[in-house]
């Protein structure tokens, strides 16, 4: 059996036991919140993250976050690529907030801190020729 890199996070001693969350678990809730604040195309992940998801075949649900447990308190860093005509400073305080609820609400651990890196601009295709359409028909003819 190989060993056990995860590291736990004891939420609360109970009578007969105590709680533990792997890393993972904490990453899966981060990114889906993550995901669901407006303006974020996606999530970030490392190149080997990419590759990985390729030739699995399956969704990576911690894809873009990284999270470090200590005690009862999370750190957690987030990499998205943000939409483009969105304000980023807006989009990533919106992060931080939705981010750190949920984890709160779900896991009753403390999040220390949550580090949102913009790793680029999403520009939507779609959007882009519509823009492009409307341009084209507000000039005047000459």
């Amino acid at each position: 059996m190989a060993p056990d890199k995860s590291i736990s996070a004891d939420v609360k001693a109970i009578e007969g036991g105590k709680i533990v969350f792997a890393p993972d678990v904490i990453a899966t809730i981060a990114n889906l919140a993550a995901g669901e604040v407006e303006g974020v195309a996606s999530l970030s992940g490392s190149m080997v993250e990419g590759i990985t998801g390729m030739l699995g075949g399956k969704k990576n649900l911690t894809k873009g976050v990284k999270v470090e447990i200590a005690e009862e308190t999370a750190t957690i860093d987030v990499a998205v690529i943000v939409k483009y005509g969105f304000k980023i400073h807006e989009v990533c305080q919106n992060i931080q907030r939705k981010v750190k609820t949920t984890i709160e609400t779900m896991t009753g651990l403390s999040v220390a801190a949550i580090n949102v890196s913009v790793q680029s601009i999403s520009f939507d295709k779609g959007e882009s020729k519509a823009a492009d359409a409307v341009a084209e028909a507000e000039q005047p003819e000459a």
